[in-house]
């Protein structure tokens, strides 16, 4: 199947349960898309996903701003699908379809950061707590009790141990993850200053990755996988909205 037509499929492939509880909107989304009138789709897709944000409604919403030629709005609906899921597979279709026909690149990652996207974000949490309390309780406990020290409350302490520590740099990732964006709009003018009046340092177009550094204002000062500087709050949009 082609790309063309496997990217439209994949809008039918929404779990119901997903929308069940904002059911209307989520249908009336549908029959627009299908009717072929995406702003409306879009719009009913943004409603659902305020009340409620779920995987499917994200591809949806997606897909129905590409369909549009909103190409950063698209990548920001499919990236938060993923962020939501990594084990998305729709929006890692989508996002790869949408990367080779825009000719856009992927966020740049440390490796922390990559290692943060094999599970949900916030299972990291609940693993670094569990695995720091599973080590403590394993090395006091014995003590609390008068037990003697044993070989397997050694092994278990140092497994917990192990998971604590590789746990540790993709909960880190997770944050630094969450200062990436994308740009929305096309020719967006990379700024040397916070001004409408700063010289520009280069032009960014729709759907093009960036992070978060810091903000002033109306502006925002990102770095792109190529060059550093400020843009408009409103030209930019993070993934993790939540």
């Amino acid at each position: 199947m082609r790309l063309a037509s496997l990217i439209l499929v994949l809008l039918f492939c929404a779990p119901q349960g997903e929308a069940a509880s904002v059911h209307d909107p989520f249908a009336a989304g549908m029959t627009a898309y299908r009717s072929g009138d995406y702003a409306e789709a879009a719009r009913r897709f943004r409603e659902v996903v305020r009340a409620q944000p779920a995987t499917g409604t994200l591809v949806n919403l997606g897909l129905a701003e590409w369909q549009q030629g909103r190409v950063g709005e698209a990548m920001i609906a499919w990236e938060q699908a993923r962020w939501l899921d990594p084990f998305e597979t729709r929006a890692r279709n989508n996002l790869q379809f949408a990367r080779t026909r825009a000719q856009l690149e992927s966020p740049e990652l440390a490796w922390y950061e990559i290692a943060s996207t094999w599970l949900p974000p916030q299972w990291w949490p609940w693993i670094v707590g569990g695995s720091l309390w599973f080590v403590v309780g394993v090395l006091t406990l014995p003590a609390v009790l008068g037990w003697r020290k044993a070989p397997w409350q050694q092994a278990l302490a140092a497994l917990g141990l192990g998971v604590l520590l590789l746990s540790l740099p993709a909960h880190v990732g997770v944050l630094t993850r969450a200062q990436l964006g994308f740009v929305l709009e096309k020719d967006v003018t990379l700024r040397l200053t916070p001004t409408a009046e700063a010289e520009g340092v280069t032009q960014l177009t729709a759907g093009e990755p960036a992070r978060r550094l810091r903000t002033r204002g109306n502006y925002i000062f990102i770095r792109t996988n190529h060059a550093a500087g400020w843009v408009q709050r409103e030209e930019f949009a993070l993934v993790c909205a939540w």
